[in-house]
């Protein structure tokens, strides 16, 4: 075993099909949505939590489906059940995020819902949610657009409140019901293709605050055929399984920085000068975020409550590789001809002294 968990996975998951890239994120993501909100970095007056928004995005058989079901795979036999169902509305997810709506015992079905404890709610309203636990769920969609459809604004927004909110979310569904959720952490590990990512989301998505909340991920196909792929060795899945547990089990409460790790966070906040494609400037205020929470997650890896230089360096190289192919994730979508030379033209003359 390798001394952090995110190179012992890219080892585990290494004879397949699928691009690097793609188990590493897969396996961020992961590590994310187990921690939920037990383990956070105090930031000022919030708080910043490892879940993480992430699409993998490649053509037809960049082997998508297969890094997603992977690391779902592993993380159900390490304990963790709380995905979100494959399709869905945004009424439903709601439903499903506050715990209203639970599998049947059989596993066929879903519960009804408690008539008098409805009428009592929309009589007098939800009593604090307080005293509930908090809230979290995985989305897991290996076809993301299966998940939600098509242009659906209304959950878009939804998901783009939801990945820093703190504090009791309440909603009125159409059904009238008043819905109540404490701390509701979400993470999303998606798959799509450019053609259907179009689909997925309108242009007008690119200056919404959802976009600036997900990394898109690119991958080509690595060029491997593998006939008969070998099953895992047995030893090695338990062991990844026994490190999930022991991250979720011991990664409680806030993580600390070290000296070297805090000077080195402000030199790359400070210099960072954002992406050079205009598509990208809203994420580019977003970014320090993510590397703080790709930090937690780097720390976390190795079951540890400090952050070092080296899980700063760390994570800042993961999300350097990843922004550099972010345009190719993206193609067309969204860019207007001669767009990136009209807004450089634009900021200059906004930028210009005297003007």
């Amino acid at each position: 075993m390798s001394e952090d968990f995110l190179s012992s996975y890219l080892r585990y998951a290494s004879n397949t099909e699928v691009p690097a890239i793609y188990h590493r994120w897969c396996a961020i993501a992961g590590l994310g949505a187990i921690l939920g909100r037990r383990y956070y970095f105090n930031h000022g007056h919030f708080s910043i939590y490892p879940n993480i928004y992430c699409m993998l995005v490649g053509v037809s058989g960049t082997r998508k489906s297969t890094a997603i079901k992977l690391i779902r795979k592993l993380m159900v036999e390490a304990g963790y059940h709380t995905f979100a169902a494959e399709k869905t509305t945004k009424e439903k997810f709601i439903l499903d995020l506050s715990g209203e709506a639970e599998e049947s015992p059989s596993g066929y079905g879903k519960k009804q819902v408690d008539m008098d404890k409805l009428l009592e709610s929309n009589l007098w309203g939800e009593d604090d949610s307080d005293t509930k636990p908090d809230a979290e769920m995985f989305i897991a969609a290996d076809e993301f657009n299966d998940f939600f459809g098509n242009g659906n604004i209304e959950f878009i927004s939804l998901l783009g409140t939801l990945w820093d909110y703190s504090g009791v979310y309440r909603n009125r569904i159409k059904n009238g019901k008043s819905v109540s959720i404490n701390n509701p952490t979400v993470s999303i590990l998606g798959g799509n293709t450019p053609t259907n990512l179009a689909l997925a989301f309108p242009p007008g998505i690119l200056g919404q605050g959802f976009f600036s909340r997900l990394l898109f991920i690119y991958g080509e196909p690595n060029g491997r055929r593998i006939t008969f792929p070998k099953p895992p060795d047995p030893e090695f899945t338990q062991a990844l399984i026994f490190w999930l547990r022991e991250i979720k089990a011991k990664l409680i409460g806030s993580t600390r920085l070290t000296g070297e790790a805090e000077r080195l966070l402000e030199r790359i906040y400070t210099t960072f000068t954002g992406l050079d494609d205009v598509r990208f400037e809203s994420y580019s205020t977003r970014r320090f975020s993510h590397l703080l929470k790709l930090c937690l997650i780097t720390s976390a890896s190795r079951i540890s409550t400090e952050i070092t230089e080296r899980d700063v360096i760390y994570a800042n190289t993961i999300l350097s590789h990843s922004e550099h192919y972010m345009p190719k994730a993206l193609g067309e979508f969204g860019k207007a001809k001669h767009s990136d030379v009209s807004h450089k033209i634009v900021s200059l003359i906004n930028g210009a002294e005297g003007v």
